[in-house]
């Protein structure tokens, strides 16, 4: 898959754009807060119908603007072509167009365009609660296989509802409870099971990539933590009941998996430094891009690099250089600050590249001012 153009118009500060991509490699250089990153954003918005830094639409539209619209014109490896377009409107809900075709339901799009971005907000996969790294999981597992997104929606829904049903001050229906009680177990099955199949296929890609970048200096691990290990998840759920009931919420359950990251069997958040979380970040970002590649409809997906190369030293750099010029990746948008760091990309690189200077807002393609 491939992102031949990209119309932009009143994204975030962005007032209007008309881009066309190379078919390899995209570079956006700018100085921070000119909206390079803003761009990618609109990207990743096509592929998820959501911006990467935020879940609230609304943040989306330019300042004093009513509405905003992305549409951009993908290619299939078989050459067939994909147009897709967003339209937002203050007051309204957001619309999601395949062709001239309007999807029912949003959740019906994801997966159709893969995309991978590795951004500086990733640190909160680090640093962050659990709802991050579980996000993180959900986000991959969800491009590939619609079951599992609605599985989530209604293991939420029943959720949702058992929490409101133990938040009530007389005592609740038991076997209503029941009812809500089992449709969790149900789902949270099949999503700890698909959860889990996944974390186990991602860890040794995840490790391979580390050691390459870091040159073998720190052993990484990923650790799945889920109540679905401790047994059945309804006996949970029902033997618990009265704690749930005297805090108010649900404290057992798939919405409390966890995902530890460690770095020579200590927490990456306690012992590593910023060079070593974002190498740790970096390497789990390239090991979801190529189990995405390898999964589902096998599609290679779209790589977005926002500012990676920050806080890394010269040796990390030069090894994520070496692999993103491989040919496993397809097409690539990176932003940079540096352009030496660019540079150093296209030298490696045979293939068509494209140069924007990103300034306010405004995106100016190089080659075009040749």
């Amino acid at each position: 898959m491939r992102l031949t153009d990209l119309t932009i118009f009143n994204y975030k500060n962005i007032a209007e754009a008309e881009l066309h991509f190379s078919r390899k490699l995209n570079c956006f250089i700018g100085g921070n807060g000119q909206g390079k990153t803003n761009v990618l954003d609109a990207i990743h918005f096509l592929s998820f119908c959501r911006s990467y830094s935020s879940s609230i639409d609304m943040l989306s539209v330019r300042h004093g603007q009513e509405f905003m619209s992305l549409q951009g014109r993908y290619e299939h490896e078989d050459g067939t072509e994909e147009d897709i377009h967003v339209g937002l409107k203050v007051g309204q809900k957001k619309v999601v167009r395949r062709g001239k075709k309007a999807y029912r339901r949003i959740s019906e799009h994801i997966g159709l365009i893969p995309l991978v971005m590795v951004s500086p907000a990733d640190q909160t996969l680090v640093s962050g609660g659990s709802e991050e790294r579980r996000r993180f999981i959900d986000m991959v597992i969800c491009q590939y296989d619609p079951a599992y997104t609605e599985s989530l929606i209604r293991y939420n829904k029943a959720l949702q509802q058992r929490n409101t049903m133990l938040k009530q001050e007389q005592e609740p229906d038991a076997e209503v409870m029941l009812l809500f009680e089992e449709q969790m177990a149900r789902e949270g099955a099949y999503i700890y099971k698909m959860r889990n199949e996944y974390i186990t296929e991602l860890v040794p890609i995840f490790q391979q990539f580390y050691n390459h970048i870091s040159q073998e200096q720190e052993q990484v691990e990923l650790r799945y933590v889920s109540h679905c290990q401790r047994g059945p998840l309804l006996e949970q759920l029902t033997s618990q009941r009265y704690k749930d009931r005297a805090v108010g919420y649900s404290l057992h359950g798939i919405h409390k998996d966890d995902l530890e990251m460690l770095q020579n069997g200590y927490p990456v958040r306690r012992e590593g430094s910023q060079g070593q979380s974002k190498t740790f970040l970096i390497a789990l970002k390239l090991a979801q891009f190529n189990f995405l590649s390898q999964t589902g409809t096998r599609t290679t997906p779209l790589l977005l690099l926002d500012d990676i190369f920050d806080k890394l030293d010269a040796e990390r750099v030069e090894q994520i250089v070496k692999l993103v010029c491989g040919q496993r990746f397809g097409q690539i948008f990176i932003t940079d600050t540096n352009r030496d760091h660019l540079d150093a990309i296209l030298a490696s690189m045979e293939s068509d590249s494209r140069i924007f200077i990103v300034d306010k807002g405004e995106i100016r393609d190089v080659k075009n001012e040749e």
